[in-house]
């Protein structure tokens, strides 16, 4: 039975092939959700149109060989979603035997949220929904926002947003910036300096793209210079690089206090407050909200939900 403009009674049957319209909406893909559920590429779009003539609406949109949820398609979505969970719930009910979620999680976490908060992230949320696949990618910032952005990856985690109108952003942690120097530099004992001390200073910047030297150049900003304004002597890919460069005496970097815990406990790099220059920093999870998160993707995001509250 169609859905005809001027209103017909609406039965069951009017919402046919929910769960295969909510993978297509997660996947991007109609010949993702086909493998997904056991089905050909020809059967899941025979199935979409079916839903679409059922609703008179269009659910999905093409866009540079992807599909895009239509603004229809993301309003049926979380209804879709909540039809399934009941379904669900019912089936478990009746049979007393609750079924294992299962599915796929993709996470891109630049180095600092990558190194050292998704490791604890990742085992709770194991211990939680042990039979969820993850694949997990480290990257900087601009290379996790580019995957999310073109649907490479559900979720990322980055030290900076930007700009994107698709792209939707949550703080769930907060960071701080220290500058770093070697044991036998004439700064090791201080507690800080000037800013305009650190310009005569060779210093060691994380490649472009990187959230730390954005962070860096934000708090530049505020204090009305830049980086041409610093003798900025060597740039690296990694912050392992860079630590390691700083302690062999190449010259001083701007870093995460998370990156460097270790290599300040035993003395091998010396901590330095830079006077003028606020670097703090925001942790975000990124998300496009052109695209639906499938169950195992809003899962985490529940998770990051107390480390949130905890940051605020």
């Amino acid at each position: 039975m169609r859905l005809h403009p001027q209103g017909l009674r609406m039965d069951t049957e009017q919402l046919p092939y929910l769960d295969t319209f909510a993978k297509a909406a997660e996947l991007n893909s109609f010949t993702a959700a086909g493998r997904a559920l056991g089905l050909s590429q020809a059967a899941v779009s025979q199935r979409i149109h079916a839903l679409e003539q059922a609703l008179g609406v269009a659910l999905f949109r093409r866009q540079q060989g992807h599909i895009l949820l239509s603004d229809a398609g993301q309003r049926l979505y979380p209804f879709a979603q909540r039809i399934l969970a009941l379904h669900r719930e019912a089936r478990d009910e009746v049979t007393g035997r609750k079924a294992p979620l299962v599915g796929d999680l993709s996470l891109a976490a630049s180095s600092i949220p990558g190194e050292h908060l998704l490791p604890q992230l990742l085992s709770v949320y194991r211990q939680k929904y042990p039979h969820i696949q993850l694949r997990v990618t480290v990257g900087d910032s601009a290379a996790v926002l580019h995957q999310v952005e073109h649907g490479q990856t559900q979720l990322g985690l980055v030290g900076k947003k930007d700009d994107s109108p698709h792209l939707e952003f949550r703080c769930f942690a907060c960071d701080t910036l220290i500058l770093v120097v070697p044991p036998g530099h004439p700064w090791a004992r201080r507690r800080r300096v000037a800013l305009r001390q650190l310009a005569a200073e060779p210093l060691i910047v994380r490649e472009v793209g990187s959230g730390s030297r954005w962070c860096l150049e934000q708090a530049l900003a505020k204090a009305g210079h830049s980086l041409r304004d610093l003798r900025v002597a060597l740039e690296l890919g990694s912050n392992e690089a860079i630590k390691e460069a700083v302690a062999q005496g190449m010259g001083l970097a701007v870093l995460s206090r998370r990156a460097v815990e270790k290599e300040l406990e035993v003395g091998r790099l010396h901590a330095v407050q830079v006077q003028g220059l606020p670097l703090l920093r925001k942790m975000f999870v990124v998300w496009d909200r052109r695209r639906a998160l499938p169950i195992a993707a809003r899962l985490f995001l529940d998770l990051l939900e107390p480390c949130a509250a905890k940051k605020s």
